[in-house]
């Protein structure tokens, strides 16, 4: 079988796999994900792999053919480690930083914040949010900038690898409890929770306020590799889980607002998304037990 068709189907494979064993658990059958939930993530996970990022492949590949041709397959006899370690610098760290300024930078969160505003975990979860964070992301680019260098083949292993380990982290599945819950596999389990993220330490980043001790909504920022929240000092590991998840401003625009934002803009003047500056923004003096849910 072709090697770019394997590529593109174990993600979504394992997509399907997971959402039926999460549905099987009862988690699509509650009245917390609403239609416009639905929608947000439907549309989110149609409009990243096959508009957003095949879109910045063609554009960045067509750019530098037409400017520097001299340059395509440059890297091509480099090695596959180097190539390896080029993807999780440019693509996986870079997203690293780009995630965590989206927690830190008041129009990147108005991006970022539909992956947030949803109050359970699932597979359907992972691909939320506006289309222009995606569209602006870092990583994406450099990675069409190492397959016009000649790293393409390396990237149909690498990219199915991370998306797998991101679908497992966002899934109620929690592959990692049963790591947890036998002594013997502990020491693994300390490795494993340091090098890639989990179900456990991703959740913390999802849960709505760190008063509960386990959640960590401004840190465990890792897609594929969990270590860059050890090495850059935003790591929090507990081996427990989140019960409440979202985000302080709870306000569910609608489905168009939330992912075409600034281009479509709130009508609600006490919303996040009601202006690119100007509005109701992360106020870290605000006691979000007040907020009724």
């Amino acid at each position: 079988m072709d090697p770019l068709v394997i590529s593109k189907s174990i993600p979504v494979f394992m997509l399907l796999v997971l959402g039926v064993m999460e549905a099987m658990g009862g988690l699509y059958f509650d009245d917390k994900r609403t239609k416009n939930d639905w929608t947000i993530e439907l549309v989110s996970l149609f409009t990243l792999p096959t508009l957003i990022q095949p879109a910045i492949f063609v554009v960045t590949i067509w750019l530098c053919q037409t400017w520097f041709p001299q340059f395509e397959d440059y890297f091509i006899g480099v090695g596959v480690v180097w190539h390896i370690v080029a993807f999780l610098v440019l693509d996986d760290m870079t997203q690293y930083w780009w995630h965590r300024l989206s927690h830190s930078n008041r129009m990147m969160w108005k991006l970022h914040r539909p992956h947030h505003v949803v109050e359970e975990m699932g597979v359907l979860v992972t691909y939320r949010n506006a289309i222009l964070y995606y569209a602006l992301m870092p990583g994406i680019w450099f990675s069409a900038l190492l397959i016009f260098f000649g790293m393409g083949y390396v990237y149909l292993f690498y990219l199915p690898i991370k998306l797998v380990v991101i679908l497992f982290a966002h899934s109620e599945t929690k592959w990692d409890r049963f790591l947890y819950k036998y002594k013997i596999l502990h020491p693994l389990a300390w490795v494993i929770e340091r090098l890639i993220s989990t179900p456990s330490t991703h959740f913390a980043h999802h849960g709505l306020t760190e008063e509960d001790g386990v959640s960590h909504p401004n840190g465990n920022y890792g897609n594929l590799l969990f270590i860059w929240d050890v090495i850059f000092g935003t790591a929090k590991i507990t081996r427990k889980y989140p019960t409440r998840f979202g985000a302080w401003n709870q306000m569910k625009e609608p489905w168009y607002v939330q992912l075409m934002f600034p281009f479509i803009k709130s009508d609600k003047p006490e919303s996040e998304l009601y202006s690119i500056t100007t509005n109701q923004d992360y106020d870290p003096s605000i006691d979000y037990k007040e907020f009724d849910r």
